[in-house]
Formats: C-alpha cells, sequence, structure tokens
C-alpha cells in the first residue's frame, strides 16, 4: 500500500512540476525583414519568454529608429513588446545579409550600431548583440575587440563551427581574444546537418566550462535544407531531437518564422 501511495505521488508531482517531457525553449530569435516585420506565434506554449532581435539596421535599412532608411513595412513594436515571448528583448545592432561583407565594413555596422544604442527606442533594451558571425575560419575575428570594447554591455555576439575544428580548440580560440564580458550564442548546426544535437551538447559542455556558464547561450537551428537551394522548416521530430538533448541549457529557437503554431502543437503532443 505505502508503494502504491508512493507512486500516486510521484505522478501528480510529474504533472504539477519538472517531469514533463514536453519541449522547451527560452528564447526566440525573430530575423527581421520587410516580409516578416510582424513576428506572430504561440512560442511562449514552449516555455519561450526572450527575443533575441536579429538586427535593427541591416543593409542600411532601419526597423527601429532613423539610423538608416525606414522600411516600406515598419514593426509593431507596442505589439511585439508586449507579447509573452518577448519579455526580455536583446536587441541586434547593425548587420549585413552578406556574411563576407558584414566582416570587410565592420567601420560603418559600428557607427550604424552606435547611432542605435543611442536612439530613442520604443522598448526596453535587456541586452544587445552585434550580429556579424564568428567562426575560426575568419582569421581576422580579433578586429571586432576594439568596436566590442566601446559598445554597452550586456552584448552577446554568434558563434559556429562549419569547419569542425572541435570544441577544445574552439573555445581556447574565443578565449584567446574574445573580451571575457562578451556572451556567446553557439549555433548548434543541425541546419545545414553539420552535426547531430548529442554533439552540439558537447560543443556546449565545453564551451560553458572554459568560458563560464552564464556566458554562453545555444542556437537551435529549426531548418533544414529543402532539397531546392532553399530552406524547409525543421518537423517535431526533428526539433524534439534538438530540444530533448539542450535542456540543461539556454535555448533559442532560429528562427521565428520555421516555428509555426502547427510545430508547436506536434511538439506538445
Amino acid at each position: 500500500m505505502t508503494m502504491i501511495r508512493t507512486c500516486i505521488a510521484f505522478a501528480l508531482l510529474c504533472q504539477l512540476s519538472a517531469c514533463s517531457n514536453k519541449p522547451h525553449a527560452d528564447g526566440i530569435v525573430w530575423q527581421p525583414d520587410n516580409a516578416l516585420a510582424q513576428p506572430h506565434g504561440q512560442w511562449e506554449k514552449l516555455g519561450t519568454h526572450q527575443l533575441l532581435v536579429q538586427w535593427s539596421v541591416v543593409d542600411g535599412l532601419s526597423f527601429v529608429s532613423t539610423c538608416g532608411g525606414r522600411i516600406p513595412n515598419n514593426p509593431d513594436w507596442s505589439n511585439i513588446k508586449s507579447a509573452p515571448w518577448a519579455k526580455n528583448i536583446i536587441l541586434g545592432l547593425a548587420g549585413q545579409y552578406n556574411e563576407t561583407e558584414a566582416r570587410q565594413h565592420l567601420d560603418v555596422l559600428f557607427a550604424q550600431s552606435k547611432c542605435i544604442v543611442t536612439a530613442p527606442l520604443p522598448f526596453v533594451v535587456n541586452g544587445w548583440y552585434f550580429p556579424v558571425e564568428i567562426d575560426p575560419t575568419w582569421k581576422e575575428a580579433p578586429k571586432l575587440v576594439p568596436y566590442l570594447n566601446k559598445l554597452p554591455r550586456p552584448l552577446w555576439v554568434s558563434v559556429y563551427d562549419n569547419s569542425n575544428i572541435g570544441p577544445a580548440e574552439l573555445a581556447k580560440w574565443l578565449k584567446a581574444w574574445l573580451p571575457e564580458d562578451v556572451g556567446i550564442f553557439f549555433q548548434d548546426g543541425t541546419g545545414l546537418y553539420m552535426r547531430e544535437p548529442r554533439i552540439a551538447a558537447q560543443y556546449m559542455d565545453t564551451l560553458q566550462k572554459e568560458l563560464g556558464k552564464d556566458r554562453v547561450r545555444l542556437i537551435a537551428e529549426a531548418f533544414r535544407p529543402d532539397g531546392k537551394g532553399g530552406f524547409r522548416a525543421a518537423n517535431a521530430t526533428e526539433l524534439r531531437s534538438q530540444l530533448d538533448a539542450y535542456d540543461d541549457y539556454t535555448t533559442y529557437l532560429f528562427e521565428s518564422r520555421y516555428i509555426t503554431n502547427d510545430v508547436i502543437s506536434d511538439l506538445q503532443k
């Protein structure tokens, strides 16, 4: 009888607390463009309460202020900031769609970023993100340091490893030059089949051990090649395998257009 009562109590506890195996994510990434200037979704059903805005200016066009030309379809920031999945907003600064050009024009992007930082914004900023992505093949990445040092904190950058140098070497390389008060969003690499979620988890364990647990967060890529030269949304099975492996990390889904309400419903089944 005691065993039965114990099992019943445990089952009730599971229903009320952390025994649920439903996938969980802490944040959603939104990559603004004129076609997706109004993000919408029920991402809070996954536990999402943080919004990472990829950029506020891209290729000279601004989504937030007068720091560049305005896009025809302006975001409704009043609606966005009141959404349950945007209780905390990390604002991306100035970037470019073309990665090579972005890396070659750091001075221009920094100037645009400084404009955003000092401009009146229609929401509270909980952190800043400089959207020039970093990987070990970019040998001149340390040139970022003088710019990063002049941007406000908390400040984040994103890092990926498509050349697969491995977690230990990646951590060593970043530790050698990246300012210690700059946080890292590590891209898991599943979107292009660079690695399985369990390997991405090994990267996270190493990066957090070497650089600090609170300093490293995870980007779960919610897309896959569509076989036609583009990308499709990861299905619920694919996405579940990622989120199940990332339960120990602060995880953001990249990106909002791929996480439809249908995918969310499938994940909760």
